[in-house]
């Protein structure tokens, strides 16, 4: 059943508190309950820009760049039910000033007929696509895969048929909580498969990739040079604030394939 507008007000007034609640999960019982309510079967990735990556060099892929967003354009093109949300719920409670309120997650699957209609939209696939483009375009990131919580707040299921973009920001992002949620729940954000991120020699120590850019506290200044720790998601964007171009984000040929076929044996689209 579809929540009423009043519940999602009241979720939408608690979002704030999200890290109190991150915390909690690592409680062990109450943790592993609240993991199976709003986490079980989740497995998400972040996508880094497409103007921040390169091919990896592997032998046997030809030498051609494929870039993170042809999956989500893959997954809308795939889908026959798409679904746009008329606002970001975290911008708006977190009453964003940097980035795009109105440029919601997109939904796709069967399960997406099931949203409140107050909350937003079925759009035709172009729209979809060309919701995404104005996404990356405002210089938000793509996390796609499959997430509980989003059919526990918005009452629709199966989870097997709705498939979440979201478009995050990094000041608001609900993923925020990753430094404080439990290790289990925050494995299943994820790089995307094939994604790998460095930082070269070209280092000036500047710091302004540790200033606010990573979603979750991934870089920080080590003896005067930026050095990326085992939390980072791939999401690119230290490498967009770099002025030197002193971070790189590659991606293997096979990235995109073999993420899409991760996330087809999860949620089923059609």
């Amino acid at each position: 059943m579809s929540r009423p507008t009043w519940l999602v007000a009241l979720i939408r007034a608690g979002f704030p508190g999200r890290f109190v609640l991150a915390g909690v999960t690592r409680w062990p019982v109450v943790g592993k309950a609240l993991e199976k309510w709003l986490f079980n079967g989740d497995d998400l990735v972040f996508l880094p820009s497409d103007r921040v990556v390169q091919v990896g060099r592997d032998v046997n892929a030809p030498e051609q760049v494929v870039l993170p967003s042809i999956l989500v354009e893959r997954f809308i093109n795939e889908a026959n039910y798409h679904w746009v949300m008329d606002n970001c719920i975290c911008r708006q409670a977190s009453h964003c000033k940097d980035y795009p309120v109105g440029l919601g997650c997109i939904f796709l699957g069967e399960a997406a007929l099931g949203i409140n209609p107050a909350l937003g939209r079925r759009v035709t696939r172009e729209e979809a696509l060309e919701h995404a483009r104005k996404c990356r375009e405002a210089g938000l990131v793509h996390l796609i895969g499959r997430n509980k919580l989003d059919s526990v707040w918005l009452g629709v299921g199966p989870g097997n048929k709705l498939l979440t973009i979201c478009n995050c920001c990094p000041c608001c992002c609900l993923w925020r909580m990753l430094p404080v949620v439990s290790e289990d729940i925050g494995a299943t954000v994820k790089k995307m498969p094939g994604v790998s991120v460095r930082v070269t020699e070209g280092c000036s120590g500047c710091g302004i990739c540790a200033e606010g850019v990573c979603f979750v506290n991934a870089i920080s200044m080590v003896n005067g040079a930026a050095v990326l720790s085992n939390a980072c998601r791939g999401c690119g964007r230290c490498a967009l604030a770099c002025p030197l171009d002193a971070i790189l984000v590659e991606c293997t040929a096979g990235a995109v394939d073999l993420a899409t076929g991760n996330i087809r044996s999860l949620v089923d689209v059609g």
